[in-house]
């Protein structure tokens, strides 16, 4: 299974849009201090998660999130859920 998902900071109030095979692991490594738009917090929580059965499928839906480039379009697809 591979995974689009989004997560959100409440310290920096924005969201971060990726896709995976491994979400659990993945939020730890975003939660970990790494070099990245993430790395510099630890507070990332999973807003919103989406199933694929390719990488591929998993990959473009999140470019096409990521071409919203719309805080309230992401929104609006969270709260749907």
């Amino acid at each position: 299974m591979f995974y689009t998902y989004i997560i959100f900071s409440e310290i920096l109030n924005k969201y971060y849009v990726g896709s995976t095979s491994n979400i659990e692991e993945r939020l730890a490594k975003h939660n970990h201090n790494h070099k990245g738009f993430t790395g510099n917090k630890s507070d990332w929580k999973i807003v919103y998660f989406e199933e694929y059965t390719t990488k591929t499928d998993a990959l473009k839906r999140e470019l096409q999130i990521k071409k919203w480039k719309s805080r309230v379009m992401i929104e609006k697809l969270i709260k749907k859920s």
